[in-house]
C-alpha cells in the first residue's frame, strides 16, 4: 500500500504520518520523487481501508494498494516514477535509470593478470565505458574449468580502477566474500546461478553498495522481481536488473535466448533500471553488436559487454568477447542510435 502526498506537503506532516502508521505495526518508507512524496507502507495492510487512511491528513492525495507480490520492486510503489540509482566512481557519480544516459559496462569475463585488466580498462574507458566488469570469483559449470583467481584478483581490479578511473562491477558468489569485495567494487553483481540464492540476496541487501541482479537461466520475470524484492526487503533499494539470456528449447546457434521483450514488460512492472548483456545472451562475438544496438533501440538503461585484448587466449568466455578495436567500432554505432533516442552520454551532455 502507498500513500501519495499532495504537492507541497509539509515535511512535518509527512513525518507525523510516518510516525502514526508505525504505531499500527507498519513500516513506512518515504520516497521523494521529482514532484511528490510517496510513503510506502510495508506490513500487513490487508485489513486497512484506503479511504480511512486518506482521512488521517488533508495533505494525502490518495491511498493505493500495490497488487503485485513484489512490493518494493513494483512500479506502483513509486507511484509510477522510475528509480535513478546513483553509483559513486572515481570520476564522479553515474546514474542508472530510465531518464538517464545509457551506461556501458565492459571488460573481460575473468581477471587474468594485471597487464591484461589494466590495458582493457584503459581501452574501454577511452571508448566511452563507465564501468569495468571482471570476475575475481567465477561460477563455472565444470569443476575443472578456470574458477578465477579469487581474492588476489580483487587487487588487480583495484589497480585497474586506479589506472583508468572506471567504476568496478564484479560478482559475489559467497556471503563470506562480501566485505572484501565491497572494498574494491562499486557495484556487486549477483550472477544468474545465484539469482535465487536467498541467503546471499539477504546479505547483499544488508550492505549499501548497489546490486546488479542477473536473471536466472530459466527464471520467469516474476521470480526475477521477487529475487530483487529479497535484496530490497533486506534494506538495499539500489537494485539494477540485468537480462543475460534465458535457456530455451533451441540452443544450437546461440548460447542463450536474449529476451529483449523484457525491457518494455519490465517498464510496466517495476521502477528498477534495466541492463542488457548481449555477450552471455548470444555467446558469440559476431552476434553481440546487433543485439547491443537492438537493446539501445528498445530502451535499455545500460549494456554489459565482454571485451578482451586477445579473445582467442581468454581463460573463459573468449568466444563471446569483443576485441578492443571491435568495441571501439561498436560504441560509435551505438552512439548513432543512442543519440536518436536521446539517451547517449554525449547527447545528454549537449541537452543539459
Amino acid at each position: 500500500m502507498i500513500i501519495v502526498m499532495k504537492s507541497g506537503a509539509p515535511e512535518m506532516e509527512i513525518d507525523r504520518i510516518c510516525t502514526e502508521v508505525t504505531t499500527w505495526g507498519l513500516s513506512p518508507e518515504k520516497i521523494v520523487g521529482r514532484y511528490k512524496v510517496v510513503i510506502g507502507l510495508v506490513g500487513d495492510t490487508a485489513e486497512r481501508d484506503p479511504l480511512q487512511l486518506q482521512e488521517i491528513s488533508p495533505w494525502i492525495e490518495q491511498v493505493l494498494r500495490v497488487e503485485h507480490p513484489f512490493k518494493r520492486a513494483s512500479r506502483d510503489f513509486r507511484h509510477g516514477e522510475p528509480s535513478e540509482i546513483p553509483v559513486a566512481t572515481p570520476e564522479g557519480t553515474v546514474y542508472f535509470g530510465q531518464h538517464c544516459p545509457i551506461v556501458t559496462i565492459a571488460g573481460p569475463c575473468s581477471v587474468e593478470n594485471e597487464q591484461m585488466i589494466v590495458e582493457t580498462a584503459r581501452r574501454v574507458k577511452a571508448a566511452g565505458a563507465k564501468f569495468l566488469r571482471g570476475g575475481a570469483y567465477k561460477p563455472r559449470t565444470s569443476p575443472y574449468a578456470f574458477q578465477g583467481h579469487g581474492e588476489s584478483a580483487l587487487d588487480l581490479l583495484a589497480a585497474a580502477r586506479e589506472a583508468s578511473g572506471l567504476g568496478i562491477i564484479t560478482e559475489v558468489m559467497d556471503a563470506e566474500d562480501i566485505d572484501k569485495i565491497t572494498k574494491v567494487a562499486d557495484v556487486l553483481q549477483v550472477g544468474a546461478r545465484n539469482m535465487q540464492n536467498f541467503a546471499l540476496l539477504k546479505k547483499v541487501g544488508a550492505q549499501n553498495k548497489p546490486v546488479l541482479l542477473k536473471r536466472g537461466m530459466s527464471a520467469t520475470i516474476d521470480e526475477w522481481l521477487m529475487a530483487a524484492e529479497y535484496v530490497m526487503a533486506a534494506g538495499n533499494p539500489n537494485v539494477i536488473l540485468c537480462e543475460r539470456g534465458i535457456r530455451t528449447f533451441d540452443r544450437g546457434y546461440t548460447r542463450n535466448t536474449l529476451d529483449l521483450s523484457v525491457v518494455p514488460v519490465l517498464r510496466n512492472l517495476t521502477h528498477l533500471p534495466i541492463v542488457i548483456d548481449p555477450s552471455h545472451g548470444t555467446g558469440w562475438s559476431q552476434y553481440v553488436p546487433a543485439m547491443a544496438k537492438a537493446a539501445v533501440a528498445v530502451g535499455t538503461d545500460g549494456l554489459m559487454i565482454e571485451v578482451h585484448p586477445t579473445p582467442q587466449k581468454a581463460l573463459s568466455d573468449g568466444a563471446q568477447s569483443l576485441t578492443p578495436e571491435a568495441f571501439d567500432e561498436l560504441m560509435g554505432e551505438l552512439g548513432t542510435i543512442g543519440r536518436v533516442v536521446g539517451r547517449w552520454p554525449q547527447e545528454a551532455a549537449v541537452l543539459a
